[in-house]
């Protein structure tokens, strides 16, 4: 989703990558989504789901190795059951994605414009996002149909209901028309509160893909960053029966708030900021 405007984050006071070892990254990431590119095309259409399922883990959890990405996680992840389930959480970064997708194969709904980028769009195509076109209302309901129909299949699908970004310091409005599904289907949705930090626990703002950078200056950020920890915390589940849609979203945001530590109270939307 795209990022709330602000300020380009400002030179990290911690020890940065030496080049040496950030040339070391740029190089081993080409490579790795090049292996990405051959898994989807050549490997994953012939294994059965669920090693195409541990398959795709995998190559996420390798690429926030390659990143110095350290992932750490609390409660329980959405369990494979073969239940369809919604996994929501708040947006920090295009990392996001691949720190849920390590745990749990989870098929992210995205906008339209990731499957312009140059090979990443191949990538999330392939992997099976769900785009949506968010300069299009009546796209939504197109999209809610798809996840719709993932749910019945038995997929974990997740999205992020703030439809921006932010700096992981504050958690916007949940926009709740994709909960519907859910509510549709009575599948459980889990909320998830991520957060980034160096290895002292001070917030880590190299990670947030926020404010006026392009997807090529944050990368640049992560990789001249020492290490980061990623946390995953997860909440109890929301049995959407006898709910309605906004009820859900209310108590998943007031869920993620709680496991932020952040006030329940929604702060001010920026002008600025289209909603999805």
């Amino acid at each position: 989703m795209a990022p709330v405007p602000g300020p380009v984050p400002a030179l990290s006071a911690h020890p940065r990558t030496p080049r040496l070892v950030r040339l070391v990254r740029w190089s081993r990431l080409v490579l790795h989504l090049g292996t990405a590119a051959f898994l989807l095309r050549f490997v994953v259409p012939r294994a059965d789901p669920e090693q195409a399922r541990i398959i795709k883990s995998r190559w996420a959890a390798d690429l926030l190795s390659l990143l110095a990405l350290r992932l750490e996680v609390e409660g329980e992840p959405p369990p494979a059951d073969g239940r369809g389930v919604l996994l929501v959480g708040n947006h920090v970064s295009w990392v996001d994605v691949f720190a849920i997708g390590a745990v749990r194969h989870t098929r992210f709904v995205a906008k339209s414009d990731i499957r312009d980028w140059p090979l990443a769009g191949v990538i999330a195509e392939r992997a099976g996002t769900l785009f949506v076109q968010r300069t299009r209302r009546h796209d939504t309901g197109r999209t809610a149909a798809r996840v719709h129909e993932a749910l019945a299949a038995g997929d974990c699908v997740g999205f992020f209901p703030e439809g921006t970004t932010t700096e992981g310091d504050r958690l916007l409005k949940f926009h709740s028309s994709l909960f519907e599904p859910a509510v549709a289907h009575g599948a459980p949705v889990h909320p998830l509160a991520i957060r980034y930090l160096h290895v002292d626990g001070t917030p880590c703002r190299a990670a947030a893909f926020a404010g006026e950078l392009s997807f090529a200056q944050s990368l640049g950020l992560v990789i001249r960053t020492r290490e980061i920890v990623v946390k995953l915390a997860f909440a109890e589940p929301i049995d959407p029966a006898g709910l309605g849609r906004r009820e859900v979203a209310a108590i998943a945001r007031e869920r993620v708030a709680a496991l932020l530590g952040l006030p329940p109270e929604i702060p001010p939307t920026p002008s600025n900021v289209t909603s999805p």
